[in-house]
């Protein structure tokens, strides 16, 4: 994973690591498609226009323009920066073919002008999954959408994580009783305890909210609470002990409430209520989530999202939803630089088909279209070579088995990790369940 790469910030795998990630793709799908999900593909490319409009990102985004321009007064376009916006666009212009609440899960790259630097690309993958809903969303779809998630990163086995909860209107509905009107400054400032420090965050708080520092001191006393149970509640109420709380605070408390309860039951050890989790981007409006892996801390949110009432609407129709997003480039770059996650050979091929002579290679394909029938994957080799030569190129290739046939007919195939070399029939033969497709392998972080 270490290797030089010709244009920083575009990660491209070796096949090795290629078949790892997709089967970590392969298992993420098996997920949530369990859970109801449909698979979603949209463009690659959107109006800038429709970009600005979701979040301060313009210094990140990529926009794509022809070499040759004939002066035509085209909308300027660019490339997705993520897929909720897209997403977004996708749902006002298809919402009279689709059943609401709509559930998706979408795998696709993504373009953001990042500045590169270790787990930062320029160009990496995504894999979001959504519920929206048309006029209204009952708010246990934020509690579906956490254990949806929760699941899969369990499935991927890819070490301990938490994800951990808060919601926006807590925050926000917190920063109201106390008395500060400036929420989304509130918010943004909070967004950077862990990067800036709470001094930093206190003073920010005062210049940008005109907060005193006894209202900065009690959002930085709330984004401090941390519990992996619901006994923040009363953590919260013991901030605000001569004052009635908020409308807005008492629904995102209740919100965050039923999330960890949920979790609790189906995804036992894996939620946690951190109050500090305020999430950058401005469309969201309630429940947000941020994950870490326990053995790489320095990544950050491995696995985010949250709750949005109105990023998506046509006319007087909104379309609220809830969504998550793994960073799945993000997260195989760690692990393969820890050697974590390795696949066991770097083909699916599990029997090499070698050739006596040129005459023998419509034979050959025979044999190997037998075996593929049968649901082993074969390839044969392209020239007659020597033996010894097609064994070497099939262990470089890190195929298990090769296959032989005499002048008279008859099969024989060697195991060439153990030498092993037995008569066997194409019509009957198969190897060990291990062997059929490339394992991947998962080991302890040595950190």
């Amino acid at each position: 994973m270490a290797r030089q790469a010709s244009l920083s910030g575009y990660l491209e795998l070796l096949p090795q690591e290629r078949l790892a990630e997709l089967h970590l793709l392969d298992t993420l799908r098996g997920i949530f498609e369990s859970h109801g999900y449909g698979s979603l593909e949209t463009r690659a490319v959107e109006t800038v226009e429709t970009l600005l409009q979701k979040g301060e990102i313009d210094k990140e985004i990529y926009t794509v323009s022809r070499i040759h321009d004939d002066g035509a007064k085209d909308a300027r376009l660019a490339l997705r920066f993520d897929n909720t916006v897209p997403f977004a666009r996708y749902v006002t212009e298809n919402a009279g073919h689709l059943a609401f609440p709509y559930r998706r899960y979408q795998i696709q790259k993504v373009w953001r002008g990042e500045r590169p630097q270790a787990g930062r690309f320029r160009e990496f993958t995504q894999a979001d999954i959504d519920i929206v809903g048309d006029g209204a969303l009952p708010p246990r779809a934020d509690v579906e959408i956490a254990v949806v998630m929760a699941s899969a990163l369990e499935a991927l086995q890819i070490g301990d994580f938490t994800m951990r909860i808060n919601s926006r209107k807590l925050s926000e509905g917190f920063y109201r009783a106390i008395g500060i009107e400036q929420t989304a400054e509130v918010l943004r400032a909070v967004d950077k305890l862990e990067k800036i420090g709470p001094a930093r965050v206190e003073q920010e708080i005062m210049e940008t909210a005109g907060a005193t520092s006894e209202q900065a001191q009690q959002a930085l006393a709330l984004a401090q609470i941390r519990t992996p149970d619901v006994s923040f509640v009363e953590q919260v109420r013991a901030l605000l002990p001569d004052q009635t709380g908020h409308e807005l605070l008492e629904e995102g408390l209740a919100e965050v409430t039923e999330v960890i309860h949920e979790m609790s039951i189906r995804v036992p050890g894996r939620a946690v209520a951190d109050l500090s989790i305020a999430r950058g981007l401005d469309y969201y409006t309630g429940t947000v989530f941020e994950t870490v892996l326990h053995d790489h801390p320095q990544l950050g949110s491995i696995c985010s999202g949250g709750r949005y009432e109105s990023l998506a609407t046509k006319g007087k129709r909104t379309f609220p939803g809830v969504g998550l997003s793994i960073g799945v480039t993000r997260l195989l770059s760690a692990l393969f630089d820890s050697g974590e996650l390795v696949a066991s050979r770097s083909v699916p091929t599990a029997v090499y088909v070698t050739l006596r002579s040129d005459d023998d290679w419509g034979a050959a394909q025979n044999v190997a279209d037998t075996l593929r029938s049968r649901g082993i994957n074969a390839e044969v080799a392209l020239s007659a070579e020597k033996f010894g030569k097609q064994i070497k190129y099939a262990d470089k290739r890190g195929i298990p088995f090769v296959w032989f046939t005499d002048d008279d007919g008859r099969h024989e195939v060697k195991d060439i990790r153990s030498g092993d070399q037995v008569q066997a029939d194409p019509a009957s033969w198969t190897p060990a369940d291990e062997d059929l497709s490339p394992q991947i392998i998962r080991k302890t972080a040595d950190l």
